[in-house]
C-alpha cells in the first residue's frame, strides 16, 4: 500500500450514555486509495466517518491526516471533502456558486474562485450546467455536483456517506463508475460508507466489514468474497450456501447434505467447522443414479427463480438445502460440488445457525 494519507490508530468513541460506538480501530488509508467499509445498520460505520470528518471526537486513540494528529481539530481544519447523502446543495445557489462556495469560505477571490470551480464541474460532465440550481438538475447530476465541490479545494481526503443511495437502481452503477473515475483522476485517499456490497465490491481498493463497532475483516474484494473471516462475514456479502460440518477424515467432511471431498487443511476428525459454497461454484449435474460420485448429489427443486443473467435453484438434498445460479436452462435433478469450491470456515455459533436448512 502507498503512504497513509488517513489513519486510526486505536481509535475508540462510545455515544454518551450508551454501549454503543466504536472500538479498538486501526486502518490506514493510502494515497489514492479508495476504502469502503460495509456493515449491518448500528455496526459503526457511519461514526467511523464522522469521527475521521470531526463530527465526533475519539475516546481514545489517534485519528492521523498525512501524519498529522488531528483527533481535536475541528472539521473545517482537516481539509477534508465530504459528500452527504443527502448532497446538502444550497437550493438558491447555481451548480457554479455551490462548487465556489469552500474556495469562497477560503478567502479565494471571485474571479479565481469561480474559474476553478467550472473547472471542477467540467471534470464531472457537468460543464454546461453551471447555472442551473439544484431543482433543475437530476439526482445524478446533483450528486456529481456534490463531489466537484468536495473536491475543488484540493482536499487532502475524501469521505463519501452512501453518496449514491438515493438515486434509483440503473443510475447508481452509472454513478459509482463515475465517483471511482473521479476519484482516480485526482488520485486522492477516500473512505465511503455505503450499505450496498456489490457497491463496495466492484470499486474499492479494499473493503472493511464492521460488527457491533468493531472491524471484522479487511481486505480486498476478492479475498473478502473468497476467503470471509467467519460465517457472518460470508453471509453478509454476496449469496452463501452455508452449512454446519464436521471433519470427517483427511480431504472430506460430513454436512447435512452429506460427504464433501475439500482441503481440510490439516485438521483433526471431529472438528465442527462451517462449510462456505458460494452459488456460482455449484454446478448442476445428470442424475448419479444409485451411486453418485464423491460430491455429486441428487435432489428435488424446492425453487426456481429466473433472474435474467442466471437462474437461482434452492435443491433439497439429503437434510439440507444447496443453492446455486446457472446459465442453464436444462432441468436440474442433481448437483456437483467441486472440491476446489469448498471453504472451511470456523463453527458458527449455535444462536447464528441458519434456519432455512443452511443457505443464506
Amino acid at each position: 500500500m502507498s503512504k497513509a494519507a488517513l489513519s486510526y490508530t486505536g481509535v475508540g468513541y462510545r455515544y454518551p450514555g450508551s454501549e454503543a460506538g466504536v472500538f479498538d480501530i486501526d486502518l490506514e488509508i493510502g494515497e489514492g486509495e479508495l476504502v469502503a467499509v460495509i456493515g449491518a445498520s448500528g455496526s459503526g460505520k457511519t461514526t467511523l466517518l464522522k469521527l475521521l470528518a470531526g463530527f465526533a471526537r475519539p475516546d481514545a486513540g489517534q485519528i492521523r491526516i498525512n501524519g498529522a494528529d488531528v483527533s481535536l481539530l475541528a472539521p473545517e481544519a482537516r481539509r477534508l471533502g465530504v459528500v452527504f447523502q443527502s448532497y446538502a446543495l444550497f437550493p438558491h445557489m447555481t451548480a457554479l456558486d455551490n462548487v465556489a462556495y469552500p474556495l469562497k469560505v477560503r478567502g479565494l477571490g471571485r474571479t479565481e474562485r469561480r474559474r476553478q470551480a467550472a473547472d471542477a464541474l467540467a471534470r464531472v460532465g457537468l460543464g454546461d450546467r453551471t447555472g442551473h440550481h439544484p431543482a433543475q438538475l437530476s439526482g445524478g447530476q446533483q450528486q456529481r455536483v456534490a463531489l466537484a465541490r468536495a473536491l475543488v479545494f484540493r482536499p487532502h481526503g475524501l469521505l463519501l456517506d452512501e453518496p449514491l443511495s438515493a438515486l434509483d437502481p440503473g443510475l447508481r452503477v452509472e454513478m459509482r463508475d463515475e465517483i471511482l473515475r473521479v476519484q482516480r483522476d485526482a488520485g486522492i485517499a477516500t473512505l465511503l460508507v455505503t450499505h450496498d456490497q456489490e457497491e463496495a465490491l466492484s470499486i474499492a481498493d479494499r473493503v472493511c466489514v464492521m460488527r457491533q463497532g468493531r472491524l471484522i475483516q479487511v481486505a480486498s474484494p476478492r479475498e473478502l468474497y473468497d476467503r470471509p473471516a467467519d460465517a457472518l462475514v460470508a453471509a453478509f456479502v454476496g449469496q452463501s450456501n452455508l452449512w454446519p460440518a464436521v471433519v470427517a477424515g483427511p480431504g472430506r467432511v460430513r454436512a447435512a447434505i452429506g460427504d464433501l471431498p475439500c482441503d481440510t487443511a490439516g485438521l483433526a476428525p471431529g472438528t465442527a467447522v462451517t462449510v462456505l459454497v458460494r452459488p456460482e461454484r455449484v454446478l448442476p449435474a445428470p442424475d448419479p443414479g444409485p451411486s453418485p460420485p464423491p460430491g455429486t448429489f441428487a435432489g428435488r427443486i424446492l425453487s426456481d427463480r429466473f433472474l435474467g443473467p442466471v437462474r437461482r435453484v434452492d435443491l433439497a438434498v439429503a437434510d439440507g438445502v444447496v443453492r446455486l445460479e446457472t446459465h442453464s436452462q436444462d432441468a436440474i435433478a442433481a448437483v456437483h460440488v467441486p472440491p476446489a469450491a469448498v471453504r472451511l470456515l470456523p463453527a458458527a455459533a449455535p444462536t447464528h445457525a441458519p434456519t432455512n436448512g443452511g443457505t443464506t
